[in-house]
C-alpha cells in the first residue's frame, strides 16, 4: 500500500510540474520539471552503459530538446513517454554523431563548440572560450570553467563548492543555453582533420558523447 502510494504521489507530482511548465514556460517553471525529470534521465543513461558524466551530459541534451520542443505536445497525458522518447534518440544520436554534421543548433553543438575552445593543443585556455565565459554570470563562469577547462566532473564541482549536484547541473545547463545563440554560426562536423578537435580527445569524449561505441539503434527523433 505504502509503495502504490509513493508511486501514485510521484506520478501526481509529475503531472504538475509538466502541466505547470506547458502552461507557461518560464525559467521557474522548467527549474521544476529539470529537477524532477533530470535525475530521472540520468538514471535512464545509466542503465544503459553510459557512464556518470556521460549520462548528466546526455541528460542536458535531453532537457534542452523538451524545453525547445514543448510546443509540440499535443497529449498532455503522454508528456513523459514524449520525454523517453527523446532520450532514446538522444542515445541513438549520441553513438551515431561521429558521421554526421550537426546541422543545427542544440546542446550537442554546444558543447562540442565549448570543447573545442576551451583548451589548445598545449593545454593553454583558449582566449575564445574565455570570450563566451564573459556573457555568463560569476556563479555559471567559475562552474563553466571547472567543467570545460578543469575537465572536473559534477559531484566534484557539487563537493568542491559545497553546492547540490542539481544546483551545479542546472547552473550548467543554463550556461548552455545562454551561449547557444552566440555559437549558432559555427557548424561543428564531428570526424573533423582539425587538429584543435583532435587535441582535446578525453574532454570532447566527456562532453560531446563521442564513445566510439557501436549502436544498434534505428529510430530517429520526429
Amino acid at each position: 500500500m505504502y509503495c502504490n502510494s509513493s508511486v501514485e504521489e510521484r506520478v501526481a507530482h509529475e503531472a504538475e510540474v509538466a502541466e505547470k511548465f506547458l502552461d507557461n514556460p518560464s525559467g521557474d517553471s522548467f527549474a521544476d520539471l529539470f529537477s524532477t525529470f533530470s535525475p530521472q534521465l540520468v538514471a535512464f543513461f545509466r542503465a544503459r552503459g553510459c557512464e556518470l558524466g556521460l549520462a548528466e551530459d546526455l541528460a542536458q541534451d535531453v532537457m534542452w530538446t523538451v524545453y525547445r520542443k514543448a510546443a509540440q505536445v499535443r497529449a498532455r497525458a503522454l508528456f513523459r513517454a514524449w520525454l523517453f522518447k527523446i532520450a532514446r534518440n538522444t542515445l541513438c544520436r549520441h553513438y551515431g554523431k561521429q558521421t554526421r554534421e550537426v546541422e543545427t543548433v542544440n546542446f550537442e553543438e554546444t558543447t562540442d563548440r565549448l570543447a573545442a575552445l576551451s583548451v589548445k593543443p598545449s593545454g593553454i585556455p583558449a582566449f575564445e572560450f574565455l570570450h563566451w565565459m564573459a556573457f555568463l554570470d560569476s556563479g555559471e563562469r567559475e562552474i563553466m570553467e571547472l567543467r570545460f577547462i578543469e575537465q572536473w566532473e559534477y559531484h566534484e564541482i557539487a563537493t568542491a563548492r559545497q553546492l547540490p549536484i542539481g544546483t551545479v547541473q542546472w547552473r550548467v545547463f543554463n550556461a548552455k543555453k545562454k551561449l547557444a545563440p552566440y555559437l549558432a554560426p559555427a557548424k561543428v562536423v564531428a570526424r573533423s582533420s582539425d587538429a584543435r578537435g583532435r587535441g582535446n580527445s578525453l574532454l570532447a569524449s566527456a562532453l560531446a558523447g563521442t564513445s566510439g561505441r557501436p549502436t544498434k539503434c534505428g529510430q530517429r527523433e520526429s
